[in-house]
């Protein structure tokens, strides 16, 4: 049965040796690519065996139409729209990177809950 990432948990605790999970060093590089726009796609098809990594990428595809979402919103009610949007969206996505660096799993507000139902 594979390890269950949870919120805050740091890596080091997830070995119980005081070094990193062996599934959080291999995953690192992917879960990275999560965040980055349509990259997403990249660890959900590669690494879909790796936990760390699919939470990652679940967040990251809901972040990724979110930035499809703005775009097609801000056609009818303009600049402000995207440039909000993306700011907000980019904040995530500088969330979500920090916490892969530090080896852990983090649930961004509204993303989470919808990439908890995505089924893979």
């Amino acid at each position: 049965m594979p390890k269950r990432y949870f919120p805050g948990k740091d890596a080091r605790d997830a070995g119980g040796k005081g070094g990193e999970d062996p599934e959080i060093l291999e995953g690192k590089g992917f879960a990275i690519l999560a965040y980055l726009s349509i990259l997403c796609i990249i660890p959900l098809i590669l690494k879909k065996d790796n936990p760390f990594v699919l939470a990652h990428g679940k967040q990251g595809l809901v972040i990724f139409l979110g930035q499809v979402a703005v775009i097609i919103v801000s056609i009818i009610l303009g600049q402000w729209a995207l440039r909000l949007g993306m700011f907000v969206l980019l904040v995530f996505a500088f969330i979500g990177i920090i916490a892969v660096l530090q080896g852990r799993e983090v649930r961004l507000p509204v993303v989470s809950e919808i990439a908890d139902k995505i089924t893979m």
